[in-house]
């Protein structure tokens, strides 16, 4: 069972895919979310990077400023203020 993530910020999709887990760091903590995971809603904290795992391991760290990650049946979605992969400029 996978997650189908979306990650957006305000000026472009930075991604979108299939994933097996998702980890940020909100205002309230870390947080890991799994396939099945119960909805939420919270508040990015600035500066931190949100890891996307895919099947056979390979992750994807992005570095988000600010923003709002969303749980619901569909999957997750991550709203950013301004988020870069890795090797581009940094997009703030």
């Amino acid at each position: 069972m996978a997650l189908h993530v979306e990650l957006v910020a305000v000026e472009r999709e930075v991604w979108s895919g299939e994933a097996t887990m998702v980890s940020a760091r909100t205002t309230e903590g870390e947080i890991g979310i799994l396939p099945g995971h119960t909805p939420l809603l919270g508040q990015l904290a600035e500066g931190y990077e949100v890891r996307i795992s895919q099947e056979g391991g390979h992750d994807i760290a992005v570095t988000v400023s600010g923003g709002f990650l969303s749980v619901t049946d569909e999957g997750v979605t991550i709203l950013a203020e301004s988020a870069s992969l890795p090797g581009e400029a940094d997009s703030a």
